[in-house]
Protein backbone atom coordinates (compact mmCIF):
# COMPACT_ATOMS: atom_id res chain seq x y z
CA UNK A 1 0.00 0.00 0.00
CA UNK A 2 1.45 3.70 -0.91
CA UNK A 3 1.58 5.83 1.71
CA UNK A 4 0.08 9.58 0.82
CA UNK A 5 2.14 11.45 2.70
CA UNK A 6 0.60 14.71 4.10
CA UNK A 7 3.78 16.61 3.36
CA UNK A 8 4.17 20.88 4.44
CA UNK A 9 5.31 22.94 1.47
CA UNK A 10 7.20 25.59 3.52
CA UNK A 11 8.93 25.73 6.87
CA UNK A 12 9.68 29.67 7.12
CA UNK A 13 6.11 30.54 8.78
CA UNK A 14 6.73 27.92 11.46
CA UNK A 15 8.13 27.70 14.66
CA UNK A 16 10.39 25.11 14.83
CA UNK A 17 12.42 22.80 17.73
CA UNK A 18 15.68 20.82 17.22
CA UNK A 19 15.95 17.86 19.22
CA UNK A 20 19.11 15.33 18.59
CA UNK A 21 18.25 11.77 18.29
CA UNK A 22 21.77 10.54 18.19
CA UNK A 23 25.33 11.19 16.96
CA UNK A 24 27.59 8.80 15.25
CA UNK A 25 31.24 8.84 15.55
CA UNK A 26 32.44 6.99 12.30
CA UNK A 27 36.11 6.50 11.43
CA UNK A 28 37.53 6.17 8.36
CA UNK A 29 41.11 3.57 7.84
CA UNK A 30 43.12 4.86 5.07
CA UNK A 31 46.76 4.70 3.99
CA UNK A 32 47.22 8.33 5.43
CA UNK A 33 46.18 7.29 9.13
CA UNK A 34 42.12 7.51 10.23
CA UNK A 35 39.58 10.37 9.32
CA UNK A 36 36.98 10.83 11.49
CA UNK A 37 33.82 11.91 10.59
CA UNK A 38 30.75 12.09 12.39
CA UNK A 39 26.98 11.65 11.63
CA UNK A 40 24.00 13.50 13.14
CA UNK A 41 20.58 12.49 13.37
CA UNK A 42 17.74 15.35 14.31
CA UNK A 43 14.12 15.65 14.58
CA UNK A 44 12.71 19.27 14.26
CA UNK A 45 8.64 20.15 15.40
CA UNK A 46 6.30 22.55 16.15
CA UNK A 47 4.51 20.72 19.18
CA UNK A 48 1.11 21.09 16.83
CA UNK A 49 1.18 18.40 14.44
CA UNK A 50 4.05 19.17 12.34
CA UNK A 51 7.76 17.62 12.45
CA UNK A 52 10.32 16.38 10.35
CA UNK A 53 13.94 14.32 10.62
CA UNK A 54 17.11 14.56 8.56
CA UNK A 55 20.30 13.17 9.03
CA UNK A 56 23.97 15.32 8.37
CA UNK A 57 27.45 13.99 8.10
CA UNK A 58 30.29 16.11 8.92
CA UNK A 59 34.21 16.58 10.11
CA UNK A 60 32.51 18.51 13.58
CA UNK A 61 29.78 17.58 15.46
CA UNK A 62 28.21 21.26 15.20
CA UNK A 63 28.37 21.23 11.62
CA UNK A 64 26.74 17.32 11.15
CA UNK A 65 23.98 18.86 13.82
CA UNK A 66 23.27 22.07 11.90
CA UNK A 67 23.40 20.15 8.11
CA UNK A 68 21.15 17.40 9.88
CA UNK A 69 18.58 20.49 11.13
CA UNK A 70 18.40 22.36 7.42
CA UNK A 71 17.50 18.63 6.13
CA UNK A 72 15.15 18.31 8.81
CA UNK A 73 13.27 20.98 7.71
CA UNK A 74 12.97 19.91 3.99
CA UNK A 75 11.10 16.33 5.02
CA UNK A 76 8.20 17.83 7.22
CA UNK A 77 4.72 15.75 7.32
CA UNK A 78 1.82 17.05 9.25
CA UNK A 79 0.60 14.36 11.77
CA UNK A 80 -3.02 13.94 12.94
CA UNK A 81 -3.04 14.79 16.82
CA UNK A 82 -6.33 14.66 18.65
CA UNK A 83 -6.77 15.82 22.09
CA UNK A 84 -2.97 15.50 22.76
CA UNK A 85 -3.07 11.53 21.24
CA UNK A 86 -3.62 10.03 18.14
CA UNK A 87 -6.22 8.85 16.36
CA UNK A 88 -6.09 5.25 16.52
CA UNK A 89 -3.34 2.32 16.80
CA UNK A 90 -0.87 1.81 14.47
CA UNK A 91 2.33 -0.30 13.45
CA UNK A 92 5.24 0.57 11.69
CA UNK A 93 8.68 -0.89 10.16
CA UNK A 94 11.73 0.05 8.66
CA UNK A 95 14.36 -2.29 7.70
CA UNK A 96 14.45 -4.09 11.12
CA UNK A 97 12.97 -1.65 13.14
CA UNK A 98 8.98 -2.66 14.21
CA UNK A 99 6.89 0.11 16.12
CA UNK A 100 4.04 0.09 17.69
CA UNK A 101 1.82 3.14 18.58
CA UNK A 102 -1.38 3.44 20.92
CA UNK A 103 -3.44 6.31 21.55
CA UNK A 104 -3.75 7.18 25.63
CA UNK A 105 -6.13 8.75 27.89
CA UNK A 106 -5.29 12.39 29.46
CA UNK A 107 -2.35 12.35 31.55
CA UNK A 108 -0.52 9.18 30.44
CA UNK A 109 2.28 11.14 29.13
CA UNK A 110 4.21 10.04 26.33
CA UNK A 111 5.40 6.32 27.32
CA UNK A 112 7.98 5.90 24.25
CA UNK A 113 11.81 5.02 23.85
CA UNK A 114 14.56 7.62 23.31
CA UNK A 115 14.16 7.63 19.54
CA UNK A 116 10.45 7.50 19.37
CA UNK A 117 9.77 10.22 21.88
CA UNK A 118 12.11 12.52 20.38
CA UNK A 119 9.56 11.85 17.38
CA UNK A 120 6.09 11.71 19.11
CA UNK A 121 7.16 14.81 21.23
CA UNK A 122 8.31 16.91 18.55
CA UNK A 123 5.45 16.40 16.83
CA UNK A 124 3.00 17.82 19.62
CA UNK A 125 1.68 14.14 21.09
CA UNK A 126 1.25 14.25 25.00
CA UNK A 127 -0.47 11.22 25.49
CA UNK A 128 0.84 7.68 23.60
CA UNK A 129 2.00 4.47 24.46
CA UNK A 130 4.78 2.90 22.07
CA UNK A 131 6.73 -0.06 22.00
CA UNK A 132 10.06 -0.86 19.37
CA UNK A 133 9.55 -4.71 18.41
CA UNK A 134 12.78 -4.91 16.67
CA UNK A 135 15.68 -3.12 15.96
CA UNK A 136 16.64 -0.56 18.30
CA UNK A 137 19.00 1.44 15.93
CA UNK A 138 17.74 4.94 16.32
CA UNK A 139 17.97 5.74 12.40
CA UNK A 140 15.61 3.20 11.76
CA UNK A 141 13.31 3.70 14.57
CA UNK A 142 12.80 7.36 13.59
CA UNK A 143 11.98 6.31 10.26
CA UNK A 144 9.59 3.84 11.03
CA UNK A 145 7.65 6.35 13.66
CA UNK A 146 7.51 8.85 10.79
CA UNK A 147 5.91 5.69 8.70
CA UNK A 148 3.28 5.12 11.19
CA UNK A 149 2.27 8.85 11.74
CA UNK A 150 1.82 9.46 7.75
CA UNK A 151 -0.51 6.40 7.74
CA UNK A 152 -2.92 7.85 10.58
CA UNK A 153 -5.87 8.96 8.97
CA UNK A 154 -8.39 11.76 11.29
CA UNK A 155 -11.81 10.29 11.94
CA UNK A 156 -13.77 13.17 9.26
CA UNK A 157 -11.38 11.83 6.53
CA UNK A 158 -12.27 8.38 7.16
CA UNK A 159 -16.17 9.11 7.21
CA UNK A 160 -15.65 10.98 4.01
CA UNK A 161 -14.12 8.25 2.25
CA UNK A 162 -16.78 5.66 3.48
CA UNK A 163 -19.82 7.91 3.07
CA UNK A 164 -21.25 7.84 6.50
CA UNK A 165 -21.38 10.34 9.70
CA UNK A 166 -18.89 11.02 12.02
CA UNK A 167 -20.33 8.91 14.84
CA UNK A 168 -20.71 5.60 13.03
CA UNK A 169 -17.04 5.92 12.70
CA UNK A 170 -16.81 5.67 16.29
CA UNK A 171 -19.56 3.18 17.26
CA UNK A 172 -17.95 1.10 14.65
Amino acid sequence: MAVSYNRVNSSNDLELTDRLVAINRVTKVTKGGRTMTFSAIVVVGNQDGVVGYGLGKAGEVSTAIAKASEAAKKNLIRVVVHNGTIPHDQKGAYAGAKILIKPASQGTGVVAGGAMRAVLESAGVTDVLAKSQGSSNPHNLVKATFQALAELRDPLSVAKSRGISVERVFRG
